[in-house]
């Protein structure tokens, strides 16, 4: 008996296993389902390799990044092979690109690129150099030196005109630094850890105020000054933002301005007044006082007792002696007490005098100009003298006196339209200063 209309629907429309099984084969077999699962495999595939690598390649939705090269001195360094050297006493740039095997005239002709770029006789002993080599080339690629820590100079031995000298990029950080005098300025600054460099920078902001040749025991100092960093590691330093320092009757202060008036940059006090006296407070830096101005001294040559009419600072031969103000050198010569001396006229009232020295600094003759700050001279022992100093002597209208007492008159400060803008940098660096905690002073009394 045949089976109903309704029967029958029924049976073609139960969902049964084989059936499904049918379907998905026949589906399976079809070629566009074949290629869109063969495509998602392989990215699958794909996706799996890039995370499961441990090189910095990602997949992003910008698509794949090339794995960054190894850039130095703008070159991609992992690509060549390289070999560093330390520059030998004597050793000229073509001793070394000789032994690097350029041929005379590729070497006479680099030598003509490189000094260029830079005084050939910069290189110094000790220092290091590069030498680059691309494997695909015949012969070296690259001479590099670094003349300072904040460039560098690469040469192209290859003759392409690829040579050039290169300022690496410099990040400046702010820091503070900070002590109490205990025994001198030096060991103050050493002992804290704070460089020989760092040191100099706080004399020059404040060396029209603060006499650094009579400090005291427990004076104080804060410093803000610039840090250089080149990837990251510290290349120098920068200059002195903000100083004070502080003695039993006063605070001294410099801060640092700069202005679109080149006359006008510069370190100024609290009030806007700069900082540059008319006259430095000593012709040397880092020494202290041997012999002070002294009508009745007792002379240790001549054994007798006859007037010191200078202050006499001791420091080691050749240190540099400083013109403490513009002016006219008038004798530049030597007698025997004296020695080689310099004497400089700085107007109709004041004239200064230098002995001892153990020689000029080129140029200086009678007649020259010279600017304050300038070498005139390098301390010695000459003429009539029992160790390395210069006796500075200071004329006031025809009559030597004694130049530690003299109080200059300050500066007119700046102009009223620059006023708001130094002391609003003024009050950010004194905040950054009274931040900075001082080492507490050492007291303990040592056992005789």
């Amino acid at each position: 008996m045949a089976p109903s209309p309704i029967g029958f629907e029924k049976e073609r429309n139960r969902v049964t296993l084989p059936r499904i099984w049918a379907g998905i084969k026949r589906r399976l077999s079809s070629p566009f389902v074949w290629g869109t699962g063969l495509l998602i495999g392989v990215a699958a595939l794909i996706w799996w390799i890039i995370d499961a690598n441990p090189v910095r390649t990602e997949l992003s939705q910008a698509g794949f990044q090339v794995v960054e090269p190894d850039m130095h001195f703008g070159l991609a360094v992992d690509t060549l092979q390289w070999t560093t050297d330390t520059i030998q006493s004597g050793q000229t740039l073509s001793d070394i690109l000789t032994s690097a095997g350029l041929s005379h005239q590729r070497n006479h002709e680099t030598a003509l690129v490189a000094a260029e770029l830079f005084p050939l006789t910069a290189l110094r002993a000790g220092r290091l150099y590069h030498l680059l080599d691309d494997p695909d080339t015949e012969g070296q690629d690259w001479f590099v030196y670094e003349p300072n820590a904040y460039e560098y100079v690469r040469v192209d031995l290859q003759g392409g005109g690829k040579s050039e000298r290169v300022a690496y990029p410099v990040e400046v950080r702010e820091s503070t630094a900070g002590g109490r005098i205990e025994t001198s300025l030096w060991n103050a600054m050493v002992g804290n850890g704070y460089s020989f460099e760092l040191t100099d920078k706080m004399e020059d902001a404040l060396q029209w105020s603060v006499d650094f040749y009579h400090v005291q025991v427990g004076e104080k100092f804060r410093l803000l000054y610039e840090r250089d960093f080149i990837e990251d590691e510290q290349a120098g330093l920068g200059r002195v933002l903000a100083a004070n320092y502080e003695t039993d009757n006063k605070d001294f202060y410099a801060f640092w301005f700069e202005s679109d008036i080149d006359t006008l940059t510069g370190y100024y006090d609290c009030e806007g007044r700069p900082m540059k006296a008319s006259f430095l407070k000593s012709p040397v830096r880092y020494s202290r006082i041997s012999s002070s101005y002294n009508l009745r001294r007792f002379h240790p040559i001549l054994r007798r007792t006859r007037p010191h009419y200078g202050t006499d600072y001791a420091a080691p031969y050749g240190t540099p002696i400083r013109a403490v103000a513009n002016g006219t050198v008038t004798h530049a010569s030597r007698t025997r007490g004296n020695g080689n001396y310099v004497k400089i006229k700085h107007n109709q009232a004041i004239t200064t005098q230098y002995l001892h020295m153990q020689g000029f600094a080129p140029g200086i003759r009678a007649g020259t100009r010279v600017s304050q700050g300038e070498i005139i001279g390098y301390v010695g022992s000459t003429g009539l003298a029992t160790g390395p100093h210069v006796c500075f002597r200071f004329w006031k209208d025809g009559k030597q006196i004694d130049h530690t007492k003299l109080e200059f008159p300050p500066a007119a400060p700046l102009p009223d339209s620059l006023l708001p803008a130094f002391f609003s940098q003024r009050d950010e660096y004194l905040q950054s200063l009274d931040r900075v905690i001082l080492p507490e002073l050492d007291t303990t009394e040592v056992a005789p």
